[in-house]
């Protein structure tokens, strides 16, 4: 090869290193694409508030909500590659590809996974009139008079309702499904009896559990929660596959340069490492969690292919 056509391959290796070096030279947008205080939010807004000073730039939370997270979602795909965007996610990240048939992104491929920051457990409630007070008899129920019992959720493919629809595919029970837009409805609802079940962010439903307004069937997680140490996990009793978890995580889009994806990852896992960020998180039901990159790529694409798997075999789509 000629001397001369070496000279651009030269100058980018040098360039590389250079441009990372001057990182970052101005502020830093942490987009949350779902509304103020939603589990990412609240991992986001911890995050912001310590990496600012290690990084030595402003780190700014930025909402851009809508579209089941899609907008935001799409915002950072589309994001310079240049560390300065970044994104605060939760596991429907995923489960908007299947739910979507033209998602203008793609979760596996247009994100560079940084680290995961937690995990969130779904804990499987019911109204207190409600006669069936066990898995076991809201099976038997269900399996007696399908589709006769009926869930909310926050809408239409949320972890909540997907949660329930692998319990269906899990025991072959048709249930009907009552969507609402947002939580809030929902749970006014099944406090009044107007729904009979749900799925609810553990220290959301520990509240009104412990208040009797609401009793516990099962809690969606690998082991028992310390918030609700007596409600036993779906798992335990007998739904072996039905693990279902929420994992929180951070990205950049694709193509950022992996000595900035580093450098996120080592400041990250250091801020969830503190006591301070076990107190906060745990106050919101959260567990903090970290992860080299790979792992978290790994999870991305494990958990895509799952509720692939579960939307299809339930026909469920949100267009």
């Amino acid at each position: 090869m000629h001397r001369r056509s070496l000279l651009p391959f030269a100058a980018a290796a040098l360039a590389a290193p250079a441009a990372f070096a001057a990182w970052p030279d101005q502020s830093i947008r942490l987009v949350v694409p779902f509304t103020p205080a939603t589990g990412p939010d609240l991992i986001a807004r911890f995050l912001a508030e310590r990496l600012s000073p290690e990084l030595g730039q402003p780190v700014v939370v930025e909402n851009v909500p809508g579209a089941s997270g899609n907008i935001g979602s799409q915002a950072v795909a589309r994001a310079k590659r240049d560390g300065n965007t970044i994104m605060s996610s939760v596991n429907s990240l995923v489960m908007n590809a299947s739910l979507y048939k033209n998602l203008p992104y793609d979760p596996v491929t247009d994100f560079a996974p940084i680290s995961l920051t937690a995990w969130g457990t779904l804990v499987l409630v019911a109204n207190p009139a409600q006669k069936p007070s066990t898995l076991s008899d809201f099976i038997a129920a269900a399996k007696a008079a399908p589709r006769t019992i009926n869930y909310g959720s926050p809408g239409v493919g949320a972890p909540h309702h997907l949660s329930m629809a692998l319990v269906e595919a899990e025991t072959g029970i048709e249930l009907v499904h009552v969507p609402y837009k947002g939580t809030a409805g929902a749970v006014q609802d099944l406090l009044g009896g107007q729904i009979g079940y749900m799925f609810l962010p553990v220290h959301v439903a520990a509240t009104y559990i412990k208040a009797g307004k609401l009793k516990a069937i099962a809690a969606g997680s690998p082991k028992r929660v310390p918030l609700l140490p007596d409600v036993p996990t779906l798992i335990e009793l007998g739904l072996k596959n039905a693990d279902v978890d929420m994992w929180y995580g951070l990205f950049a889009p694709k193509d950022t340069p992996a000595e900035i994806i580093a450098r996120y990852n080592k400041d990250v896992v250091a801020i969830l490492g503190s006591d301070a960020a076990s107190k906060a998180f745990s106050a919101q039901g959260l567990i903090p969690a970290t992860s080299t990159p790979a792992a978290l790529g790994e999870i991305v694409a494990r958990d895509r292919k799952r509720w692939a798997e579960i939307i299809a075999k339930r026909g469920i789509t949100a267009e």
